[in-house]
């Protein structure tokens, strides 16, 4: 007998956010729905073993207040009134003494509620990330906005060029449309420290060393204008040529090669590619702007395409990302409003914060002590504040460090509606499992918080606050037409900055105004560089207990000059 699937969507932090055919049960299935033109049926690994993580024995079941070194499971109306009592006496000394950290561990409209009601409190909240932001703000100040050609439009470049986009651990959509370019006689050339797994969708790899990509692409430009490959009609749509090309003067094409660590061959094929007559569409990975100078090297990287002329046409243009909730309305939500702490120096900054100290701690929708940088510090900075809140599922680095855990649902246990930073598709993640008992979505722990407050603040109910999302110029559908549904396309048009006009004021693209040649080396204590990548089995720190082992293994090439000294038998 065949069994009802539900169409429901991924929530998790990932840009395909794949519409999915779910059932429950004793035999759970899950898979890629055919009919989403998107996700066209397949999913990746990590989707599939979202059932075992649902029901995880080390799944937390009730809230747990700390005592002492140990935990002591307490009733939800205990957590709540502990909650509310510490948060008030926080808000009546200073609300921006009160300080709110979400992640991006689940996705959705409904999961920026807590954020509502935080600002709305006057509690801080914190700026950047550890992952893209970098790049966004880049793109931004080049671009004037963040933005791409529709992701299919690359099945129809002529040439792509992947600067560091890990196509074999990252989405499998975009490697599946990279192999759909392929077959249709495309050429792949990929920019890459190295790394075997480029080579499995690549036609030919450049290695760059690791950071020194902004020297690659500045070499290139150099190249393409020395040989007059820059028309006059881009210069005439860019801001900032002559300050830019005046700083690239200070090095030649060679020395520009050596600091990228490629030969002078490597550049010379670069700018046969981008001043050929293919199409050049360019990916940029979210590696090569989390080195020192990244921002440098994404304006960089997007400076090459802009010159070139391979940006707002068909099959040419530069995928970096887009934002998430762009499509939505939004405008319900509550902005915060105090100085936001710089999530990168979480630790630090919490911990030296005066005037006022940081009294109250919320996190929600992410393991922040896990992914920030010094750990340690993170972990003791949240030990140290007043009270510290983290809602989480399981018992992570950042619950570890709490006064009190609140256990939320999960994926596929609740109801939300979610975008992608990829493509333009909005999907209804129904609620096709029902939770464990014990445990509350965010939203209903906000909805009981917000009951215990005085004065009370805005807390729009769920279905009103999807609508109000849909209600928005690029979608042409309700809420219960998406429930009905499953998904639907944003009216948005296929090229991005089409005719070579940017989202500027004076529709120009707008050069980065200095190129810095320090090599970004860092301490020359620390010669090595850790890296650590995308995951194909798990996403983030969502990695089992049982697979989670101790001391981890790491990888060194045996080329690096950082491995003198080190004993290589005892690995």
């Amino acid at each position: 007998m065949n069994r009802k699937l539900d169409i429901t969507t991924c929530t998790q932090d990932c840009s395909d956010v794949c519409s999915l055919l779910v059932a429950g049960g004793a035999s759970p299935v899950i898979r890629g729905n055919p009919d989403h033109p998107f996700t066209n049926g397949f999913v990746c690994s990590r989707i599939k073993g979202i059932f075992a993580r649902l029901g995880s024995k080390e799944r937390v079941l009730a809230p747990r207040l700390r005592v002492g070194s140990g935990w002591k499971e307490i009733s939800w109306n205990r957590a709540m009134e502990l909650c509310a009592e510490r948060l008030a006496t926080a808000l009546e000394h200073n609300p921006a003494s009160v300080l709110h950290i979400q992640g991006h561990g689940a996705k959705g409209v409904l999961q920026e509620v807590t954020g509502h009601v935080f600002a709305q409190l006057g509690a801080r909240s914190t700026c950047g990330s550890f992952c893209d932001d970098t790049g966004i703000e880049a793109s931004i100040r080049d671009f004037g906005a963040l933005d791409h050609n529709r992701v299919e439009d690359l099945a129809g470049a002529g040439v792509i060029v992947n600067w560091g986009r890990d196509l074999y651990r990252g989405s499998v959509h975009l490697a599946a449309i990279v192999r759909k370019a392929r077959k249709n006689g495309a050429k792949v050339i990929s920019i890459c420290p190295g790394g075997k797994e480029y080579f499995e969708y690549s036609d030919e790899v450049i290695r760059v060393l690791p950071g020194r990509d902004r020297f690659l692409a500045c070499g290139v430009i150099r190249q393409l204008a020395e040989r007059g490959r820059i028309s006059s009609e881009v210069l005439a749509k860019t801001a900032g040529w002559e300050a830019f090309y005046g700083c690239l003067g200070a090095r030649s094409v060679p020395e520009l090669a050596d600091l990228a660590g490629v030969s002078k061959d490597d550049v010379d094929r670069l700018a046969e590619v981008y001043s050929g007559s293919d199409s050049v569409s360019t990916l940029i990975g979210w590696g090569v702007q989390r080195y020192p100078r990244g921002g440098e090297t994404v304006r960089c990287i997007n400076a090459l395409t802009w010159l070139s002329g391979n940006v707002g046409r068909p099959g040419a243009g530069v995928w970096y990302n887009i934002s998430s909730m762009r499509n939505f309305n939004l405008s319900m939500f509550a902005p915060f409003t105090p100085e936001p702490f710089a999530l990168p120096v979480i630790g630090r900054s919490i911990a030296e914060a005066r005037d006022p100290k940081v009294g109250f701690v919320w996190v929600s929708r992410g393991n922040v002590v896990n992914q920030a940088p010094d750990s340690k510090a993170v972990a003791g900075a949240l030990q140290e504040a007043g009270f510290t809140v983290v809602v989480d599922a399981f018992m992570t680095d950042t619950a570890r460090s709490a006064d009190l855990v609140l256990p939320c649902t999960l994926m596929l246990e609740q109801e939300d509606v979610v975008g992608s930073f990829m493509h333009d598709w909005v999907g209804y993640a129904r609620k096709v499992v029902e939770p464990p008992e014990g445990v509350r979505s965010d939203y209903e722990i906000m909805r009981d918080l917000v009951r215990r407050l005085d004065p009370k603040v805005d807390l729009p109910e769920p279905d009103d606050i999807f609508e109000q999302a849909l209600d928005s110029p690029w979608l042409d559908i309700d809420f219960k037409g998406l429930r009905e549904k499953g998904f639907a396309q944003a009216q948005r048009g296929d090229i991005a900055f089409e005719g070579g006009k940017s989202c500027h004021e004076d529709g120009r693209f707008h050069l980065v105004e200095e190129v810095h040649f320090d090599e970004g080396e860092g301490d020359a204590t620390y010669p090595l560089r850790l890296l650590t990548l995308i995951r194909r089995s798990a996403t983030h720190s969502q990695i089992p207990a049982e697979k989670q082992t101790e001391p981890p293994r790491v990888w060194i090439s045996p080329e690096s000059p950082g491995i003198a000294g080190i004993d290589l038998e005892k690995r």
